[in-house]
Order: structure tokens, then sequence, then C-alpha cells
């Protein structure tokens, strides 16, 4: 197996690109006003009590999340650090740039646009399999240390985040209906496109 802290330079670009367009998209559905994927509901819940922006938001929960690896020893890699600060970064490099005026139709288009990219970005950042992001990583240690399913703990994981968020003052709305349903069956047809066609030698 190849380290997950020495990539190829090939492999890293992927995993920064991956992570890039990641983070592009949530900033695309953050931007559209129309709601939030769960964990950026909490970002932007946190953003709204703090002087953090919902990026920078995005990296200290990032934080937090690594923190409670700890007690359960799951191992990162160097994707699991830039996971952590890269898609942050790329939403608040992203949110200003897009209208805070756009009509309701252009914003309708930002909820698609906006997972696709995390798709896309999450199938590129998983196949370079240089260590999972901590919210992964988090869900696949509880899994493992208390014989759950990984469905289950994901799903009480990203429900707990969004409830969290919504009492905050994240914005919970179609958006984030149309991300529950769909970022699944994208994110596993990227990875099978990758696998089958990978941008690097492993």
């Amino acid at each position: 197996m190849p380290s997950r802290w020495r990539p190829g330079p090939a492999r890293l670009v992927q995993l920064v690109a991956g992570l890039w367009l990641f983070g592009s998209g949530e900033a695309l559905l953050v931007g559209s006003r129309l709601g939030n994927s769960p964990w950026s509901v909490l970002a932007q819940g946190v953003s709204r009590h703090t002087p953090l922006a919902v990026g920078t938001a995005t990296i200290a929960i990032s934080g937090v999340v690594l923190l409670m690896w700890l007690p359960l020893r799951q191992p990162p890699g160097v994707g699991t650090v830039l996971n952590a600060l890269l898609i942050g970064v790329a939403i608040d490099v992203t949110l200003p740039l897009l209208s805070p005026t756009a009509p309701l139709a252009t914003r309708a288009l930002e909820v698609p646009a906006g997972i696709g990219l995390v798709a896309l970005g999450s199938g590129l950042y998983l196949t370079t399999r240089l260590g999972p992001g901590p919210r992964d990583g988090l869900m696949t240690a509880l899994a493992r240390r208390f014989g759950h399913s990984l469905r289950l703990v994901r799903s009480a994981l990203e429900g707990s985040a969004l409830a969290a968020g919504w009492v905050l003052g994240g914005r919970v709305g179609v958006g984030t209906v149309a991300f529950a349903a769909l970022i699944g069956p994208a994110v596993q047809r990227m990875v099978r496109v990758l696998d089958r066609h990978p941008l690097h030698p492993l």
C-alpha cells in the first residue's frame, strides 16, 4: 500500500484539486440560500454566533472532530490534514465570488451544481487513498468501536450536525434535502469511474 504521508506529485495534485472542488461545491450550496449540507448547516450556525466565516468555522469544526479521533485510535494521513484545512479555505474563497442578489432561478441552479462539485471532489480525494476526512474517519472509527453499521453512524452524525446547526441558525431547506438524497449515489458513481480510470499510478 502506498504511504498516506508520502504521495507522489500526481496523487497530491489530485487530492488538492478534489478538496478544492469539494469546498467550492459547499460554497455554492451556502450561496444558493436554499439549504446547506448538514455539516455546512452547522458551520453556518457557528459563524452566526462567532467572528468566524463559514469556511473558517468549517476548519474549526474539523479540528474538534479530529480531537475525537484520539481515543478511537483512527490513523490519519496527509489527506486527513489537507481535508480539514482546504475545504474551509475553498468555501471562504468561493463565497465572495457568488452574487448575494442573484435571482431565484440562478440560485436554484447552484444547488445541483454544488452537489455535483462535492461529488466530483469526493471521488477525486477518496481515490487517492491518502487518509479519510475528519468526518469520514470518525464515522468508520465509531462503527468499528461500537459494532454499528456505517449507515447508522453516518445518519446519527449528520443528523446531530444538522440539528445543532439549525438550532444555531444555519440554513436548512430544499438544498439540504437534495444533498441528502443525491450525494451518496453521486459520490459512489464518481469513485467507481475514477477507480476504473485512475488519474495517477498507485
